[in-house]
């Protein structure tokens, strides 16, 4: 279980868009990255705003560059506002400090990805990551 493949990112998605669902949610839109950042999949819902996209994968993305999860990162931001900001410059797909952005690890806790979703609160998009994650039969770093 090296890789997230496309089969189970697709798995990701659909059970993370079948959380919000069941909590009601706005539309969400959902980016699953391998160990190295790349995408692997991505979907958004019916009526998602225009930058979804960009906000998803710079979630999961800013997740793996820094090695927590996108809630650790907003924590960092409002310790650190001024590093947090200057990492755009260096950090093509983004880093967006706010909850929602996961990262994918194996059983000895190494990473294999990150997934992030956007689209309704913070709080709400780490849960359905969460979930997505879960029913992937993966496991979300602690």
């Amino acid at each position: 279980m090296g890789h997230i493949s496309l089969e189970r990112a697709n798995r990701i998605i659909a059970a993370a868009f079948a959380q919000g669902a069941t909590l009601g949610l706005k539309p969400l839109s959902v980016a699953v990255l391998d160990a190295g950042g790349h995408l692997v999949a991505f979907q958004r819902q019916d009526r998602a705003s225009t930058l979804r996209p960009q906000i998803a994968v710079g979630k999961a993305s800013g997740a793996l560059a820094l090695g927590v999860s996108s809630r650790k990162i907003a924590d960092m931001a409002a310790e650190r506002p001024s590093f947090i900001a200057s990492l755009g410059a260096i950090a093509p797909p983004g880093v967006i400090p706010a909850a929602g952005g996961v990262i994918v690890v194996d059983e000895a806790g190494l990473p294999l990805g990150a997934v992030g979703v956007t689209g309704d609160t913070s709080d709400n998009d780490e849960i359905c990551a969460l979930a997505g994650i879960a029913a992937g039969g993966f496991a979300a770093q602690s």
